[in-house]
């Protein structure tokens, strides 16, 4: 009798325990982040975003997406703010009056990989020389690309890129070309597999470049530079979004301040940088138009600073 008290007393107090952690998780601010797989599948979220977490006793739920349907998700006000790289579908956004306070927090590049014995003859081509190589080798048959085809913001400058040559891919048409409707990760994995050449970020590269055959053959170019921009979901589009708009601004404010483009820029896989932060001088870098105004809004809510500059 005595030990199946004992027993029943231990059961309760494990069952309280269990729900006091429970309830502690439940009572934590929950913001939804909808961002894209690049910024993901490198690594950089599971670095960054514990930080902000443990500082303000808040839970980011990420939602890794390509960035069109990143958006979509932000437009039915299924998210709380949106980090993709997609500047025109980003303004748009904006004007539409989904989304509020664009900042511009970080960049990288797009390069093109493929088989280290480069078919193609890509290696060291210009932008426009190695589309119109891949084109032609792949009309010959002697190579396949592999395009994420998914409408994020790597897909859409990779058909920025083909259009240098007046070309419209159409894996209908095209049995060399071959779209794959998945994240970047995803997509390297394939393009590894079948020995193929893609468009990727550096990012996601320098994260996964040591687990692929593949190797780094084209890059450098400006039309490859690869900005991103955060936004907070207009709270007077989605009511439902508005208990959690400050919270998104705070988040938003915080990646903008000294702390989190210094995290930014110190986020490193064997001793290379994967995004180097870029709030305030993103006029320098990729000819952004609303750097001044950006710098203006938001140094009244990240500690006063103005720029990556000094890192």
């Amino acid at each position: 009798m005595k030990l199946g008290i004992l027993t029943l007393i231990i059961l309760i107090i494990i069952g309280s325990s269990i729900a006091i952690i429970f309830t502690s998780e439940q009572s934590k601010e929950r913001v939804i982040l909808a961002t894209t797989t690049s910024t993901n599948d490198s690594g950089l979220l599971d670095y960054l975003l514990p930080v902000y977490e443990k500082k303000w006793n808040i839970r980011i739920e990420v939602l890794s997406l390509g960035t069109g349907k990143a958006i979509a998700t932000a437009q039915r006000g299924d998210a709380d703010l949106l980090l993709v790289h997609a500047r025109e579908k980003e303004d748009l956004f904006i004007e539409q009056g989904y989304g509020v306070h664009r900042a511009c927090i970080m960049y990288n590049d797009f390069i093109i990989i493929g088989p280290s014995a480069d078919p193609a003859g890509i290696n060291g081509s210009s932008i426009k020389t190695t589309m119109q190589k891949l084109k032609s080798e792949g009309e010959a048959g002697k190579i396949v690309f592999y395009s994420r085809g998914d409408n994020s913001g790597t897909h859409i400058k990779e058909l920025e890129l083909w259009a240098l040559i007046g070309f419209t891919p159409n894996p209908l048409r095209d049995s060399w070309y071959k779209e794959t409707g998945t994240g970047m990760g995803n997509t390297l994995t394939i393009t590894d597999q079948n020995n193929g050449y893609t468009l990727i970020d550096r990012g996601t590269w320098l994260f996964s470049k040591d687990n692929v055959e593949l190797t780094l053959l084209v890059e450098g170019d400006k039309i490859l530079l690869n900005p991103y921009g955060v936004m907070a979901v207009n709270p007077e589009k989605h009511p439902g979004v508005d208990i959690k708009f400050e919270w998104a601004m705070s988040i938003i404010a915080w990646l903008t301040s000294e702390e989190g483009q210094t995290l930014i820029g110190g986020y490193t896989v064997n001793g290379e940088v994967l995004f180097h932060p870029c709030f305030g001088i993103c006029d320098q870098t990729h000819d952004c138009p609303t750097t001044a105004e950006e710098v203006a809004f938001w140094s009244k809510y990240n500690g006063g600073y103005t720029g990556s500059e000094s890192l």
